[in-house]
């Protein structure tokens, strides 16, 4: 990973904690942290696994972050771990020795990560229950792990998945429906297997959900198609999907096709689940670089949610606050927060919810000197861009209008990323290894 910042006074502090936050995500040290080998002994966590008593070790996964995860776990395991599969969002592969990785489409589901599923599957279905599979999970396996259900094409979910993404619909919303159209999610692979099963999650799910992870394929899901039915109706999607679509759902409500594996099931009393890193655990690395960095430092607990440029706005009031001398926090000063915003997309601009939560910022601290936000999505891809994010400054607008930049029209076409290309605010990292939801700051020097 690369870290390329734009040029701006505050540069060298705000890579400082921006790498402080990309360092302490790394699944390659989080699952060391977590996962050690002692002769037949497996430590995950506070568990332990008896090795004499397996046939064999396998691990499969998906997810951005998961190719990274598979080379800790081949450092950990060495022979131990006899074979493995694991589904990577394309160009974020990494070099493996016992695991196989497959690029796959995100964050609309394609024809690879298809193919990659069913070999993904075909390799579970082999395992007994004398065998040990462990499953490695990050955000993006949603996407990276097709099975549809039958009667349900690919082509079908690619379009019920875009509108789903541009609806204004929260990740776990989506991944109602995503898990009531497959044969992998919603515990669909804890099914697929009669092994012992322990899943290794990087979460990128406020809260760490284990049935919003990834959509849940090895965890219990308490959503019914009755839910599933609702997303689609409540942001007026339901006529929109394909025909497959509402006929599967409407055959699950009224219980002609399988429910989801249910929370309580037998199945999940031979499944464990161990949350290795999330965004409270980068979070904390980035205040505590704040403040070794001598900032009078404010961390947002509460996770930063809802509409990108609503958010933006809650967030820079903070900022407006500060500079007239409210509350406690005086300069120099950093706000740390986290979360995963949305974007309600109309028309087909560029972008990324980081990129539009930086545009909407630069207009509310418009004016205030020696002042930055940062918005940065930690799997180093911010939409379907290059840019991982961007910074912004209380000079940006000043600069985009004596430029000849309508920033505002950009942000209301939801078009921010050749504005702040153009502006030279984008954030760029290249695929990080990681996908901790996201990080805002706002930096006040």
């Amino acid at each position: 990973m690369t870290l390329h910042l734009p040029p701006s006074p505050a540069q060298s502090l705000l890579r400082k904690l921006i790498a402080a936050g990309l360092e302490a995500a790394d699944p390659h040290q989080a699952l060391l942290k977590s996962v050690s080998l002692n002769r037949h002994s497996l430590r995950v966590g506070r568990r332990r696994y008896d090795l004499s008593h397996v046939d064999r070790v396998v691990a499969v996964g998906a997810g951005k972050a998961s190719a990274r995860m598979a080379q800790a776990l081949e450092a950990i395991l060495g022979t131990r771990l006899e074979e493995g599969l694991v589904i990577v969002k394309t160009g974020h592969t990494l070099a493996t020795k016992r695991v196989t990785v497959l690029e796959a489409g995100h964050p609309i589901p394609d024809r690879a990560g298809l193919h990659a599923t069913q070999r993904l599957l075909g390799l579970t279905q082999r395992l007994t229950p004398r065998d040990l599979l462990i499953v490695l999970l990050s955000g993006g396996a949603s996407s990276l792990l097709p099975a549809p259900v039958p009667g349900v094409t690919l082509a079908d979910k690619q379009r019920t998945t875009r509108l789903l993404l541009r609806s204004g619909a929260t990740i776990n919303e989506i991944n109602i429906v995503r898990k009531h159209l497959s044969l992998i999610k919603g515990g669909g692979l804890a099914t697929s297997t009669r092994a012992r099963i322990v899943t290794l999650l990087l979460s990128d799910v406020i809260g760490d959900d284990l049935g919003s992870i990834g959509s849940g394929p090895t965890a219990g899901d308490p959503s019914t198609f009755a839910d599933a039915v609702g997303v689609l109706q409540r942001y007026r999607n339901w006529h929109a999907v394909p025909a497959s679509v509402r006929r599967y759902l409407e055959r699950g409500r009224r219980g002609e096709a399988p429910e989801t594996l249910k929370p309580g099931s037998r199945r999940l009393r031979f499944v464990q689940h161990h949350i290795i890193g999330n965004n409270r655990i980068m979070l904390e690395a980035v205040a505590r670089a704040a403040r070794q960095a001598r900032l009078h430092t404010k961390f947002i607990l509460r996770p930063v949610t809802g509409e990108a440029r609503v958010a933006a706005k809650q967030l820079t009031d903070l900022a407006k606050a500060i500079t007239e001398g409210h509350g406690t926090l005086k300069r120099p000063c950093c706000v740390v927060a986290g979360g995963e915003t949305t974007v309600t997309v109309t028309g087909h601009g560029k972008g990324g919810r980081a990129q539009e939560f930086a545009a909407a910022a630069a207009f509310e601290i418009a004016g205030i000197p020696n002042t930055w936000v940062v918005a940065l999505g930690t799997d180093g891809t911010d939409g379907p861009t290059d840019a991982a994010g961007a910074i912004v400054s209380g000079s940006t607008i000043a600069r985009a209008k004596k430029l000849g930049i309508d920033l505002r029209s950009s942000l209301d076409r939801h078009n921010t990323y050749p504005a702040l290309k153009a502006l030279r605010c984008h954030i760029h990292t290249g695929p990080t290894g990681t996908n901790v939801n996201d990080l805002y700051l706002v930096l006040l020097l």
